[in-house]
């Protein structure tokens, strides 16, 4: 398994509740790190929450939730429970007084708001860990949430950190919140490109892009595809496109309600639908087995975006296909800047592409 690596490094000290800052790419078993060194260390006591994971996004907290809830099988005195906006805050509130759970996850604004009315307390907490670490320390609304439930846990208490991607910029922030932590960085960002992952570029036009997808869905070989688009009106667009041409698509965007976007989003993981159209809501941290193929229909913002995406296809060490439209001259800035980045040389797609090259055998 590809998550090796960080896991050796990390789990040991994790499990010693040390803190930890850590920053490996997308795909390599981070969550697990987390999730199992703080099952390991809960005793749980009713009533009483022992840990809080804080990430930026809804689709983050569902996911990490159903991780520990995975990993806790075993463990049936463990509790769980994710919280985060858009649901009824009277449902969270009610859990919280009849089913406390021993591990909350949650996005920070909704957790804020169940500790400032006293639903959820946070003075049991022993463990505090901020997934996609960087998203949240960069944004300054969100920064200020995270500091303010920081200071309602307890002095004594561990704290964890992880990003796929941590400037050295954003690194002085997270320390603030830890004491002489471990620090693990996959610092050599060369070594942050994907193995297993083929990577190729396509030169068009923007009216060539739907004819082109076609012929590429068409032709290629793959289990599951996310396409990435820029806005949430192209997402809904070139979804209705693709189901009128009778392709097993379903779109993923911010325009949705929660609900929605979360059973889309199920029913894709469980292989109802083959192909999914996303802004990049769903760019980081989401993890689906089957999926083999990105598609950047269109170009990120930057080359971090753009990493975070491909990370999608080839998790966990197994192969994959990464093709990105380029169809303007910014396009090309940004493919420039990835090749320089990640030192990894993106080249033309092929007339005929080997199945083999990204397809598990």
């Amino acid at each position: 398994m590809g998550g090796e690596p960080v896991q050796h490094e990390c789990i040991p000290q994790a499990i010693l509740g040390m803190d930890v800052i850590c920053q490996a790419k997308s795909g390599m078993g981070k969550t697990a790190v987390f999730v199992l060194s703080t099952l390991q260390q809960i005793e749980p006591v009713a009533g009483q929450v022992a840990a809080l994971v804080l990430c930026h996004t809804r689709e983050l907290a569902y996911q990490i939730c159903h991780e520990f809830e995975r990993f806790s099988t075993y463990l049936p005195d463990i509790k769980v429970a994710v919280f985060y906006g858009g649901v009824n805050i009277k449902t969270h509130k009610d859990l919280l007084k009849n089913e406390c759970p021993h591990i909350v996850v949650g996005t920070p604004g909704r957790i804020l708001g169940l500790a400032r009315d006293k639903d959820l307390s946070l003075k049991s907490v022993r463990h505090f860990i901020l997934d996609e670490c960087d998203k949240m320390l960069e944004s300054l609304d969100m920064r200020r949430d995270v500091q303010e439930i920081f200071k309602l846990t307890p002095h004594d208490k561990q704290v964890m950190m992880f990003s796929a991607t941590l400037s050295k910029e954003i690194r002085p922030v997270c320390k603030r919140f830890m004491q002489d932590p471990m620090e693990i960085y996959v610092d050599d960002e060369a070594k942050l490109t994907l193995h297993g992952l083929v990577q190729h570029y396509i030169k068009l036009s923007e009216v060539e892009k739907n004819r082109k997808l076609n012929d590429l869905l068409d032709a290629l070989d793959f289990n599951q595809v996310v396409i990435f688009v820029k806005s949430v009106s192209r997402a809904a667009e070139l979804n209705k496109l693709l189901v009128e041409c009778n392709f097993p698509s379903i779109c993923i965007h911010s325009g949705m309600s929660q609900e929605e976007r979360l059973t889309r989003y199920k029913g894709f993981k469980e292989g109802h639908k083959r192909i999914l159209v996303a802004t990049d809501l769903v760019g980081r941290g989401i993890d689906i087995e089957r999926v083999n193929i990105v598609i950047n229909y269109d170009m990120p913002d930057s080359a971090d975006t753009y990493l975070h995406r491909v990370g999608r296809a080839g998790r966990f060490g197994t192969k994959g296909l990464a093709i990105t439209f380029v169809a303007s001259a910014p396009d090309s800035n940004v493919l420039n800047q990835v090749q320089e980045r990640f030192e990894v040389d993106i080249k033309e797609l092929p007339e005929q592409i080997d199945t083999t090259t990204y397809m598990p055998s």
